[in-house]
């Protein structure tokens, strides 16, 4: 293991602990919010897989209506707009719904930098990564990808650029993608909701929905 792999873990974890210290009374309005605007749980959580391809639960803030086809990327849903509630719209302009995830940071099922977790039936997002051994390391809040393209990305594209991003792991790069994350997140580079059914049907072939 590469010594700046542990050092990682560490501030992983320092900077999760941080960041709920710090953000606990945003957390709290946000759940306050979302109870009083739509029927459901303030959380979302659905399987995805973590490092060396173990599953595990993704926690969100929920942004869409409890009937929405469950695993399914967003960007492939026909009607997003149709299932994504009024406040769900705002959380997922401002990535405010992942904040969450900073309790799979402390439970060290996720890093603050990484490839994004696939979803557990993302079966040629997986194959592609096994190409790059992208799996091989924790999944992050962000990554290098999603500063490069995110919904737009091919999943052949998105899978080099996360192995691309294990063969120069460094503090530097982290730093990058951290700060690159904030311009994305303020531009709202790479976002897209909504599918043609062509898109659905190529991009879920093989998942079980």
């Amino acid at each position: 293991m590469r010594p700046y792999i542990v050092i990682k873990q560490i501030v992983d974890f320092m900077m999760a602990l941080i960041g709920i210290l710090l953000l606990w009374p945003f957390f709290l309005i946000i759940a306050v919010i979302i109870k009083l605007t739509s029927k459901g749980p303030v959380l979302f959580k659905q399987k995805r897989l973590g490092k060396h391809k173990r599953e595990f639960y993704i926690l969100k803030f929920r942004t869409m209506r409890t009937d929405t086809p469950s695993d399914m990327p967003t960007h492939l849903l026909q009607d997003p707009d149709f299932f994504i509630t009024s406040v769900g719209k705002f959380l997922r302009k401002t990535s405010l719904d992942e904040l969450p995830q900073i309790i799979n940071i402390l439970k060290g099922e996720m890093s603050i930098i990484g490839p994004r977790p696939a979803l557990w039936n993302q079966y040629d997002l997986i194959a592609e990564r096994d190409k790059y051994r992208a799996n091989d390391i924790k999944p992050g809040l962000t990554g290098w990808a999603q500063i490069n393209g995110r919904d737009e990305l091919t999943i052949e594209k998105k899978a080099n650029l996360d192995g691309e991003y294990l063969s120069n792991i460094s503090l530097f790069l982290d730093i990058k993608v951290f700060f690159m994350t904030i311009l994305s997140v303020v531009k709202s580079d790479g976002v897209r909701e909504g599918s043609t059914d062509q898109e659905v049907s190529s991009n879920t072939k093989g998942a079980a929905l």
